[in-house]
């Protein structure tokens, strides 16, 4: 992808370059030309910050039960693949959406705008996504952010000494995958968190993501004490996911609401856990701020 391909924004002291398609974050650099996002190395993933609509993670054989019919949809859903509408580009700000079209409407049967608003604001960049029900109808939806950031973060820290730091403590028990299936394990696993803390290492993830469906925060810290640290705030996802290919220079930190099928799910959409439901003409929007917390 050639930079004519980007929409960017600067605060001056941050400068975002954001795909139309599927409306992704790709690059988060300082002044100094610093980059705050995974380095995308094909032989671990090429993904950068997916925007995961309107199912987060696998379905139970690729399908869902829904009002009577049954539906296909591919993991994460329709969204990180859709080519995103430019609604406004503006120095320092960028509106990205997303329709439903006759293709979405055979996966998902449902009208919606999905809006991304990408706001840089000195050195914190605040991203909002809107869901709108513009249907006659409840419409049933999951939707989740899928950033990976650069893992060490630049600064020099060493990558065996970053942490991420919970608001909260988080004693409370996990979810695992289940491999291969790609769906939630029904039995709860002992947190890796101690306290506040957890010490990501690479052998964590060899059976993919760390989920948090009981989260008591909203909001972490990722990086090395005395080192270039990333602020990660989201108010509205009363769930995470953390995630990398093992050994990658990168950290997924996922702030969801909703996961993946629990393994042999059967059940309705509407009545999975994570989904909402909004009815005619509303709206519901999730936002997450990423600030660079620099020692120098």
């Amino acid at each position: 992808m050639t930079d004519r391909e980007f929409v960017t924004i600067s605060s001056g002291d941050l400068t975002a370059r954001i795909a139309p398609f599927g409306a992704e974050l790709w690059s988060l650099t300082d002044r100094i030309g610093r980059e705050y996002m995974t380095d995308a190395d094909p032989a671990f993933w090429t993904g950068h910050a997916p925007i995961l609509f309107p199912i987060v993670g696998a379905l139970n054989g690729g399908r869902y039960r829904l009002d009577g019919h049954e539906y296909e949809l591919s993991k994460h859903g329709f969204a990180r693949h859709s080519l995103f509408e430019v609604v406004e580009a503006a120095p320092d700000r960028a509106v990205f959406r997303l329709r439903d079209s006759a293709e979405t409407r055979n996966v998902y049967p449902f009208a919606f705008t999905l809006d991304l608003e990408f706001h840089l604001d000195g050195m914190s960049l605040r991203t909002t996504a809107t869901v709108t029900n513009v249907g006659d109808g409840a419409m049933p939806f999951s939707f989740g952010y899928h950033p990976a950031f650069a893992w060490p973060l630049p600064g020099g820290a060493a990558k065996a000494d970053h942490t991420i730091a919970f608001e909260q403590p988080e004693p409370q028990p996990i979810r695992r995958i289940d491999m291969p299936t790609g769906l939630v394990q029904p039995e709860p696993v002992a947190t890796p968190v101690e306290g506040h803390l957890l010490t990501p290492e690479a052998a964590q993830f060899e059976t993919d993501a760390l989920i948090w469906d009981r989260l008591s925060s909203r909001s972490l810290t990722f990086g090395a004490p005395g080192g270039t640290q990333l602020a990660v705030a989201f108010p509205d996802t009363p769930m995470l996911g953390i995630w990398q290919k093992p050994g990658a220079n990168y950290l997924c930190i996922e702030p969801w609401q909703g996961m993946a099928d629990p393994l042999g799910y059967s059940g309705e959409f509407r009545a999975k856990p994570g989904v909402l439901s909004l009815e005619p003409g509303a709206s519901r929007s999730f936002r997450m701020d990423v600030s660079v917390l620099t020692a120098d």
